[in-house]
């Protein structure tokens, strides 16, 4: 399966947190399908399970992604706003955006210009409290097409780098959903496993991780793999806290996670000779992974991250070979250790 393919599908689509089950749902849901039948879950999750009379093994990755929700609309016809998730203040200004109403509307957030504003405010980040979103249109006339409570997304090419990078939007976490439609697709090719797989494409990670802890307790693995994003090397990012691209997937050690397992998937790793680094992250990992080991009794849980610059922005930065490397590490644990509990 082509990974470029995946990824610009799963990147196009909307999906912000809390409001996932629309074009990210139904194109996430179309790929997927092609390994089984595909349930959506009350939270708003999308799930597959595969069965069988091995070790049940839970694949999550998130299926939302970061953007704003309107909150108002003023008189004027400026769109008011919050942020839906963790959105970076400091690339909002003058930031292109795609309103999701009754119909798609192009806009630009507001931003006052250096001439006219307070000498206190020109070093800082914009605020929720003075963004507004240009439609171009009057109050009578967006009122029409958009209502409180409607979402919006932060519009950016696909674009293709030199040396196998891609920039995108929704690269946190559409990487990581690409990599596990990769894990199956992989599985498939050698001929299955005696494992119970269930992937599940979580909803509301970016607020409250509603999807992966309802989803970990309906399912009750024995075993979890959060598949997320992760800090690269880049100007200004510590060495100590970051991972490198083009250098593998990286495996996390942390306290709240199962040491025995990340163990077993480093040495999946050099057994196949499929590049990997390691990630150390010395309380929680800030993944899903925090929720489902809690799950009922506890889950054996690890978790694979696929480095990333430029996170929770609009110009996100992955290697392919990373999300490919994830996918074969994956895949290859399942394969030699999905057998009989």
């Amino acid at each position: 399966m082509n990974t470029i393919d995946i990824l610009r599908t799963l990147t196009s689509s909307a999906g912000v947190t809390g409001d996932e089950y629309n074009d990210a749902g139904l194109n996430a849901e179309k790929i997927l399908s092609q390994f089984g039948s595909v349930k959506r879950t009350k939270s708003g999750s999308l799930s597959l399970n595969i069965p069988g009379s091995g070790k049940k093994i839970l694949l999550d990755a998130h299926l939302d992604r970061l953007g704003l929700i309107v909150t108002a609309i003023d008189k004027t016809g400026f769109l008011r706003v919050d942020k839906c998730g963790g959105i970076d203040r400091r690339v909002m200004a003058a930031a292109r955006v795609t309103v999701l109403g009754k119909e798609e509307l192009k806009g630009v957030i507001i931003s006052t210009p250096p001439h006219i504003a307070k000498s206190e405010d020109a070093d800082k980040a914009l605020t929720f409290e003075s963004a507004g979103v240009d439609t171009g249109l009057s109050y009578e006339e967006i009122s029409k097409i958009v209502k409180i409570g409607d979402r919006i997304i932060f519009d950016g090419e696909f674009t293709l780098l030199a040396n196998g990078l891609i920039a995108s939007p929704a690269l946190d976490d559409r990487a990581g959903m690409t990599a596990l439609i990769k894990v199956l697709d992989i599985i498939s090719k050698n001929g299955g496993t005696d494992a119970d797989i269930t992937v599940l494409f979580s909803s509301q990670e970016e607020i409250t991780g509603a999807g992966a802890k309802t989803g970990a307790y309906e399912f009750a693995p024995d075993e979890a793999i959060a598949v997320d994003v992760s800090f690269a090397r880049a100007p200004g990012v510590k060495e100590t806290e970051s991972g490198e691209l083009k250098k593998g997937a990286m495996i996390c050690i942390s306290p709240s996670l199962d040491i025995n397992f990340s163990n077993s998937l480093i040495m999946t790793a050099q057994k196949n000779s499929i590049p990997y680094q390691i990630e150390i992250c010395p309380s929680s990992t800030g993944t899903n992974a925090d929720d489902i080991a809690l799950s009922r009794s506890g889950v054996s849980t690890a978790v694979v991250s696929i480095p990333q610059r430029n996170m929770h922005t609009q110009g996100e930065i992955i290697a392919l070979e990373d999300i490919d490397s994830c996918a074969e590490l994956i895949a290859q644990y399942i394969l030699s250790h999905g057998g009989k509990k």
